[in-house]
Order: structure tokens, then sequence, then C-alpha cells
């Protein structure tokens, strides 16, 4: 049978935040083997930011909950313990499915209260991870945001987007819509290690030159920097360069962050591949989640000049409305922050 294990009472012990989050069924296939995926009927698609939020967008929508890129540093993994699930593996392969997201969207996008404001995908879990490619939720999604007129961004490291690039060229004939690829590491070996469930980068690479080939202005974020092992020079030259050549209009990059659980989760890989970080690590973080401002700032001191010489410091550079002249005010600011 195609779905195997599938039911719709399931308790596998993993299973009691779901009964919160609108909890449908269990699924396991062979075409993801390892990766449990949790069916929800979700009540609300859009996300207001809070108030006190610098970002330049009031509204997220996330269609998946959990991540099967497994990348060792991603910020977003305490959010699964509210699902009372963990934020290790079970955050690389419990992924929860909104499956009815497009549907919620479009009746609250319908509302007369709504007022179009900017809408942004990828600021939590990649709305493009290999989940996608199963259950097609963005295309209904991008439908809804471009008939209802409401402009749109996109942050994502997956490469799957390349299905939607026909959909999105038609999009931002309508609204305003930025595209923005991440692409931290070059290096194959550390590649695998750091973010295994992911596009090699040269896949994405490719992605935003097909990207920049339909019309799109792509802005990449080179994020995180991991201390001492992706923030050498020649690496961020080479990286920059990389970048360029695709045909991307901006970059920027930042420091990595070790928020919560995450903290745990990538120093226990870096104790058992790269021990003798450990002890550098203890002094750039101490004991929160951020860099030491001096490192930060040195950071910034190294890759202003690179950015400059490839060409990659042009603003507004995530924005792209392909035969459309945009205005004033049209730029969805992709440059995430959280994506640190």
């Amino acid at each position: 049978m195609r779905w195997q294990n599938q039911t719709l009472d399931a308790d596998d012990g993993a299973l009691p935040g779901l009964s919160r989050a609108g909890f449908v069924r269990t699924v396991q296939t062979p075409e993801f083997e390892g990766i449990t995926f949790h069916e929800v009927l979700c009540k609300s698609a859009l996300n207001k930011m809070p108030e006190s939020s610098t970002l330049p967008f009031q509204w997220t929508i996330n269609p998946m909950r959990g991540c099967s890129h497994a990348c060792r540093y991603c910020f977003a993994r305490p959010t699964h313990e509210y699902l009372d699930l963990d934020a290790g593996r079970d955050f690389d392969a419990q992924i929860v499915v909104k499956t009815n997201i497009a549907a919620v969207l479009r009746k609250e996008l319908g509302r007369r209260s709504w007022q179009r404001d900017p809408v942004a995908l990828g600021t939590n879990t990649d709305p493009y991870q290999r989940a996608e490619g199963r259950y097609r939720l963005m295309p209904g999604i991008i439908r809804a945001l471009t008939d209802s007129g409401t402009p749109f961004s996109i942050l994502t490291k997956g490469t799957l987007l390349r299905r939607d690039l026909p959909l999105l060229t038609l999009a931002a004939r309508e609204v305003p819509v930025s595209v923005a690829v991440s692409i931290a590491i070059l290096d194959q070996e550390l590649h695998r290690g750091l973010e295994s469930g992911t596009p090699s980068p040269h896949a994405r690479l490719d992605m935003v030159r097909a990207l920049t080939d339909a019309g799109f202005a792509v802005h990449v974020m080179v994020a995180p920097v991991i201390p001492c092992l992706t923030d050498g020079r020649a690496h961020l030259d080479e990286l920059f360069g990389a970048i360029a050549a695709a045909g991307a209009t901006s970059a920027v990059a930042f420091p990595m962050h070790l928020r919560g659980s995450t903290r745990g989760w990538f120093l226990g890989w870096l104790a058992e591949t790269h021990p003798a970080l450990l002890r550098r690590y203890r002094q750039l973080y101490g004991r929160g989640a951020y860099v030491t401002p001096e490192y930060a700032t040195w950071l910034r001191e190294r890759v202003k000049p690179l950015l400059e010489r490839h060409g990659l410091t042009r603003s507004g550079g995530a924005t792209a409305a392909p035969a459309r002249t945009a205005e004033p005010g049209d730029a969805v600011d992709t440059q995430l922050a959280l994506f640190a």
C-alpha cells in the first residue's frame, strides 16, 4: 500500500501537543523514509507579528512545522517543544502539515478587514522543504495571495520552488513578489554535516540563476555565518563570488544565533566533529544565544568589502515584478534577521 501506517486515531506517544493543532492523522510513506507526517486542519493561516517586532512585515504564513532540511543551527527548533515534540530529531523527522491552509488563507484574505499588508513565507520553517513535493500547498497559497492583491515574499533553501516559477512569474505581474534564497555553505563535507536534508549549495545557485533568468531580482541570505567554520575570508569570498555569478543582485550575512534548545543540538554536533572549537565557542557565546559584540563587528568589517567587490550591495535586491514597473514602496524587504 502506498500510504503505510496511516490512521485517524494514531497514538504513537509523540502526539499530545498536536491535539491542540487540529490533528487529523499520522502518515508514513516509503518515499520519505524516516519521516512521519502529522496532518492537521488549521483554524488560521495568517500569523500576526508582535507589535514590538522590527521586521518589515506584519504577517507570516507557515504551511508546516518542523523541517526535514535538518539544519543543525535552525533557530526554529524550540517551536516543536510546544507540540510536546523534541527540538532535535523530532524537529527533523516529525513534520506537521497544515493540509487545509490554502482554503483557510483564501477565506481570511477575503475579509473586508484585510488591508493587503505584505506577507512573508519562510520566516519559521521552509515552505519548500521536501514535503511540499507531496502536499503541494504552495500553489494554492500563491494563488490566494495573488487573487487578493496581497504582496508577498518567500525565503527558501528548497529547489522545489523552481516547480512554481511559472506561477510566481504570473503572480509578479499582479502584485509585488520578492524571492530570497538561503545559501550559507559551499564546502560539501560541511554542508552534509550541518544541513544534510537541504539541496546542495550548487543546486541552490542554479535556482538563483533560474529565478534571475525569469526576471526576478534575487536576494541571497548568507546566514548563518558559523564562527570558525564558514567565516574565513577565502570561504566568504568564494561564496559571494558564486552568488554574484549566479545573477543575485544583493546579499546579506549574519552570525549564527543559538537560541534555546538549538544551542545544545548544535554544540552536541560540534563536540563530536570539532571538539577543539568548544572553548572558542564558550568565549564567543558565553551562556547566551548571541555572539559577542566584538565578533559581530569583526564579521561586519570582513563581509562589507567582499559584498562591495562582488556587487552585492544593491538595496531592494529581493524585489521582483516582471512585466510590471515597480513603484515606490513596492519592495518587500526579505533581509530576515530571524534566519541568522
